[in-house]
């Protein structure tokens, strides 16, 4: 399933439109006007990261169609420019759906080179029903508290039991949010950009998503090209499998990551003594995961849990030192101690994350239709498993709800467009999340696009994060336009940082920028 890019060959560069006052009803086709339109009364609500934080609110219709209906409240934020060159708002997304924008805009306004932050407003925004934006959803608060049943169907009893609880909570979005749920969608989130840019009085737009936020980014491309002056997509989703396949190859890829961690453990014998072989590794997990499901750690960690605790290992490789010290602790000291405060840190959900929740199940389930026959689910689900047992039903059940969903969907936006300045795109080879098939086929979608491929390179969200390669492609982009082109499937390669080694100091993993940015993309982005 992995492809590895080609070598770069050659470095031409094309530069992207430059910015010109362009009036804010230039271009078609444009969000019907409304109060949306009404300019944005910036406030101060800086924080002790982003001190130059500024907030706003806006009022866009539920349903765009009907732009004199019902108003719904998006939040937004902002860290302005400082410098004499500007070069126009820079919209951003941390993805999911249901990631959270606000303080997304600090992380990448401090993230860029100074000199190329100062020249951009970096505007952050919680999408429709998200966080501070109004109405937040939340259907089913405390739908992921432990202990949760095991997530593999080995029993009549243990599908059912999950069943209800998807049913359940699909039920629940429908009695709490009937009116909301037909316009919780990416094509809606898409157009109170648009929203968003008039309000802003900006002729253009730049735009800068990760994970989800590259399929949202590619919408708004597909529905206001005109309005796009440059386009950043990092971890890449694949719009040809929207949303139900894509799911499914998520779990071979996740399996290969988990893999990944079980080879590193291996690495490691010295400090966490669980063998060399990372079969045998792979198989006390498997082991210990078993007797979790019939003694779950604390009363809290089954093995569901354990799953929700070891899937973020397959987003960013900077959790692995803690995960292997849980597990080690658990199989040769059988302290669950460890393996308790793991999952708090990166497995539990708080209020935010039901609501993040919310949101992901709302637009998935909306945006694309997904088989409704539960037997269809199964026999994919099992035929996945045999060959990716880590995550398959772990994400089955994470979709499962739109099997059940209250409204129905609409088609998946065909992203080909022909009338883009150059877009940015950034893909890691070996991404669980996003696979790098994604990357490949949105770079052969978007004329002229050019691919920057991290070789080698695991995590989900790439750029900012500590690789100075891959940032300097997006610095040049964003101070003029510049983009490399090369001969092969990828435009310029980069080597993957080093894995983590084990910890020494915990502050030191923490507190890094790949930490940081993982924190925000969230468990699921």
């Amino acid at each position: 399933m992995r492809k590895r890019a080609a070598v770069l060959c050659g470095a031409a560069v094309v530069v992207a439109g430059t910015f010109t006052a362009v009036p804010a009803d230039a271009g078609t086709p444009q969000s019907a006007p409304s109060a949306s339109a009404a300019r944005l009364t910036w406030k101060k609500c800086g924080t002790a990261d982003y001190p130059t934080l500024q907030c706003a609110s806006l009022k866009v219709p539920l349903d765009h169609a009907n732009p004199r209906g019902r108003q719904i409240t998006l939040a937004l934020s902002r860290i302005p420019h400082t410098a004499k060159k500007y070069q126009g708002p820079l919209l951003v997304n941390p993805g999911g759906p249901g990631g959270s924008g606000l303080t997304f805009a600090g992380f990448i306004a401090t993230g860029l080179p100074k000199a190329v932050a100062a020249q951009y407003d970096v505007i952050g925004f919680d999408p429709r029903g998200v966080g501070a934006s109004k109405p937040a959803l939340n259907c089913g608060p405390g739908y992921f508290n432990p202990v949760r049943p095991d997530s593999v169907p080995s029993t009549p009893a243990i599908e059912k039991a999950n069943l209800e609880r998807a049913k359940s909570f699909a039920a629940a979005c429908g009695r709490k949010y009937a009116s909301v749920l037909p316009y919780i969608n990416t094509i809606s989130a898409a157009q109170d950009m648009d929203s968003i840019r008039r309000a802003l009085g900006a002729g253009r737009i730049n735009y800068f998503g990760y994970s989800y936020g590259t399929y949202l980014g590619a919408v708004y491309a597909k529905l206001f090209p005109h309005q796009v002056r440059r386009l950043v997509l990092d971890s890449i989703v694949d719009p040809t499998g929207v949303w139900y396949d894509d799911n499914l190859s998520q779990d071979y890829a996740f399996n290969d990551r988990h893999r990944a961690l079980m080879a590193w453990i291996a690495k490691y014998d010295a400090t966490y003594k669980l063998g060399t072989d990372p079969e045998q590794i792979e198989t006390k997990w498997y082991a210990m995961r078993a007797a979790l499901a019939k003694k779950p750690a604390g009363g809290k960690v089954g093995a569901s849990e354990l799953e929700d605790t070891f899937v973020p290992g397959g987003y960013y490789n900077g959790y692995w030192p803690y995960l292997a010290e849980a597990f080690a602790a658990y199989v040769n000291g059988k302290n669950a101690e460890p393996l308790v405060e793991t999952y708090e840190n990166f497995g539990a959900v708080d209020a935010s994350g039901d609501n993040g929740y919310s949101i992901y199940t709302s637009v998935q389930c909306r945006d694309a239709s997904w088989p409704r026959d539960w037997r269809q689910w199964q026999k994919d689900n099992w035929a996945v498993y045999e060959k990716a047992p880590f995550m398959t039903w772990s994400n089955a059940w994470y979709n499962a709800p739109c099997a059940f969903w209250p409204t129905g969907s609409l088609k998946p936006v065909n992203i080909a467009n022909g009338k883009l300045p150059p877009a940015l795109l950034f893909q890691a080879t070996n991404d669980a999340a996003t696979p790098y098939e994604g990357g490949v086929t949105v770079h052969r979608l978007l004329d002229g696009s050019s691919l920057v491929v991290e070789e080698g390179g695991g995590n989900h969200g790439i750029t900012l994060s500590g690789n100075t390669c891959l940032d300097k492609y997006l610095a040049a982009y964003l101070t003029d336009g510049r983009v490399p082109r090369g001969g092969g499937e990828a435009d310029a390669v980069c080597k993957a940082l080093p894995d983590p080694k084990p910890l020494t100091a915990k502050a030191a993993s923490t507190s890094s920028r790949g930490a940081a940015l993982h924190r925000l993309l969230g468990a699921r982005s």
